[in-house]
């Protein structure tokens, strides 16, 4: 097991038991062999949430947008270190960037990607992007659901984030706006693993988004 790997579970799954619990249902159903995991997005916090409820011998790469994750070399690093992340494009290329994460999954590694793209603002699932089950099908590993709960009142996007003195978010890094650090409130967080799906079948992506859906449900 990889050192780092197994520090990132044990790191995440004390923050999540300190700030509400963590409950993690259907690892009995996780594949033998690396897959794509696909999850509803709704916070930063998310991530974490599956890092923790993966056994850490599993060792998950997560996709990470690049243009807000690895804009600048400090943020970058601490998103290597802390959620084992690998940048991918939303402005194009990001397919490329996907599929380059096959390596990943040939060394035994499972991948996360949030199909989304961005997180949800008012708790309901976006359309899945094709990228992940790809790159499932391309690597010839399964694409495995898994739904989040409780996150977004743990850490809800814009609520906790950064704000500027007049109370819309800061979004910029290093701004002349005062900002407000982002505090996490209290809230338990569930993941569900659900079973594998063949990611060459015939509309795998919408049955992966109902599925995700499904177990997302508190």
């Amino acid at each position: 097991m990889n050192a780092s790997c197994l520090a990132r579970a044990l790191l995440w799954r004390a923050v999540l038991t300190l700030t509400g619990g963590l409950r993690v249902r259907g690892t009995a159903g996780l594949p033998a062999g690396p897959c794509v995991i696909v999850a509803n997005h709704s916070s930063h916090a998310d991530t974490a949430a599956l890092i923790a409820a993966l056994p850490a011998a599993r060792r998950p790469a997560v996709a990470a947008a690049a243009d807000y994750w690895f804009r600048d070399g400090p943020r970058s690093r601490i998103c290597q270190a802390l959620c084992g992340a690998f940048p991918v494009r939303r402005a194009g290329g990001g397919s490329a960037d996907l599929a380059a994460a096959a390596g990943l999954l040939a060394a035994g590694r499972d991948v996360i990607v949030f199909p989304e793209g961005t997180r949800s603002r008012d708790g309901t699932i976006g359309e899945f992007h094709r990228g992940a089950a790809r790159l499932a099908a391309a690597a010839g590993v399964p694409l495995l659901p898994a739904g989040i709960s409780g996150t977004s009142a743990l850490l809800p996007p814009g609520g906790s984030a950064a704000r500027i003195a007049d109370g819309s978010e800061a979004s910029s890094v290093g701004g002349s706006e005062a900002r407000i650090a982002a505090r996490p409130r209290r809230a338990a967080v569930t993941v569900s693993f659900g079973d594998p799906l063949d990611a060459a079948a015939p509309g795998v992506l919408a049955e992966a988004r109902a599925r995700v859906a499904g177990l997302a449900r508190p």
